[in-house]
């Protein structure tokens, strides 16, 4: 099992960015979560940016990675920045957190 650390710069937040997320990570067939972030100016710059971590099957990670750097036709990600993480927790489905 393959888990990555997103954060993803760009005009990302009130554009439905996590809502469009969730169907990918569905149609994928990958779990973990997706939120916004307003208090990182230094990771996301002024406007903020989007966190999320993508947890399954090797070639399920790097799509849903292919998918989150094109990113709905309404936002425009600028920069996708990927880190990879050892498993500590096994996530069912896929979630937008608050």
């Amino acid at each position: 099992m393959k888990q990555v650390h997103v954060y993803i710069k760009g005009d990302v937040i009130g554009v439905g960015f996590r809502a469009w997320t969730k169907i990918q990570a569905k149609i994928v067939g990958v779990n973990g979560w997706v939120k916004n972030v307003f208090l990182h100016p230094d990771k996301f710059g002024p406007g903020g940016g989007v966190e999320a971590v993508f947890q399954g099957e090797d070639t399920k990670v790097e799509e849903m990675l292919e998918r989150i750097k094109e990113g709905p036709s309404v936002s425009r990600v600028e920069d996708v920045e990927v880190f990879h993480q050892n498993t500590k927790e096994i996530f069912e489905g896929f979630q937008i957190r608050k």
